[in-house]
């Protein structure tokens, strides 16, 4: 008996609902420099680490802090080495590229130095991103490269929780236009290479709150390589340098009253602002990482109480992510720094205060 053909009826594909856009920022904890271990933990986790070999051509370890390693290599050579990644601050998967690569490069600048080449720290959940989207955030470090005029020579990934990308960054200084964070002295003006807010913009924009105008504001100020740093370190009366990020501006210029033995006087009004940050700040948009900054560091300030409150206080020890570099320099210089700022496009630099003699103490007093 002939057998019956049968026919198999496919029930309907069920619908799937829309899925939200991906977020990169919707997989990390924290975003940015705001990503650091706060200032006091990082202090005693180092205090315990063992003494390490020192040699003389070891211009600078980790003694006070710096902003990277220096190791002299002949008479007119020094190598500057440094590292710097952390999670999305954006989810624009470029943008974060473009961003972790120019914070990273900012420590070589900050030493006076010249960028030589790079290596990609990389580390991607990638079951969880799109393979094409990795790709964007290795673009985005390529072509600030690219812009300072070094390669991407090599690297190293992972597969991990959380979205990770940064660089080691290597360059080249003369010894004598070596800047260190130590070398600042009374008398010396205080010189910042760009506003501050972005943390402000980065919790805002986690909350769903940042325009797109203080958006492109944010990637200007982030993207925008610390290039004045090699001019300013061929200049003598430049005696002390490092670069804002993490530990906001508080935070770094503590580092350097400690480092050089000097303190220091801010005049909060001179401090410069990215545009609308202070409008954020005021709706809550301030990361954690603020308040655990101040808490790390706050006994080595004074504010002036009656004139300062706690958005003033936020703004100072907001973590910059790719900050300006901060300047310590004779007055007699100021001049010729805020050209070499102006010169490359750093509209935002200005003396927000000055250096004076007595032990590491931070002043903070608003003019008018």
């Amino acid at each position: 008996m002939p057998r019956r053909k049968t026919r198999t009826v496919e029930p309907p594909a069920p619908e799937i609902a829309s899925e939200e856009p991906l977020r990169l920022t919707q997989f990390s904890h924290g975003g940015g420099c705001g990503c650091k271990i706060a200032p006091a933990v990082l202090e005693q986790i180092l205090a315990k680490t063992a003494p390490v070999l020192a040699p003389r051509q070891l211009l600078v370890g980790i003694e006070t802090s710096d902003d990277a390693a220096v190791y002299q290599l002949n008479e007119e050579q020094a190598l500057v080495a440094t590292t710097d990644f952390f999670m999305p601050i954006v989810d624009d998967p470029f943008d974060f590229g473009c961003i972790a690569a120019t914070n990273a490069l900012s420590d070589v600048y900050a030493m006076g130095g010249v960028p030589l080449l790079a290596l990609a720290v990389v580390g991607m959940p990638v079951n969880k991103l799109p393979l094409a989207t990795i790709k964007r955030i290795l673009d985005g470090g390529e072509s600030v490269c690219s812009r300072a005029l070094i390669p991407i020579a090599g690297g190293h990934t992972i597969d991990s929780v959380e979205p990770i990308y940064g660089l080691v960054a290597i360059g080249l200084v003369h010894p004598d236009h070596l800047k260190r964070n130590s070398g600042a002295r009374p008398g010396d003006k205080l010189i910042l290479g760009k506003g501050l807010g972005v943390g402000f913009f980065s919790a805002a924009l986690k909350k769903g709150l940042l325009s797109g105008v203080s958006y492109s504001a944010m990637i200007t100020s982030t993207t925008q390589l610390n290039t004045p740093g090699r001019a300013l370190g061929c200049l003598a009366g430049v005696h002390a340098m490092t670069d804002v990020t993490g530990f906001g501006l508080l935070g770094h210029l503590v580092v350097i009253c400690k480092a050089s033995g000097v303190s220091a006087v801010i005049d909060y009004t001179a401090v410069p602002v990215l545009t609308n940050a202070m409008d954020y700040a005021a709706k809550g948009c301030i990361t954690g990482a603020s308040e655990r900054n101040w808490a790390s560091y706050g006994e080595y300030v004074s504010l002036q109480k009656k004139q300062l409150g706690d958005l003033e206080r936020a703004l100072l020890t907001d973590p910059q992510t790719s900050g300006g570099l901060l300047v310590s320099c004779a007055p007699e210089v100021v001049t010729e720094v805020l050209a070499i700022f102006l010169q490359e496009g750093f509209d935002h630099a200005t003396v927000i205060g000055e250096v004076g003699e007595g032990k590491a103490q931070v002043s903070v007093i608003r003019s008018h």
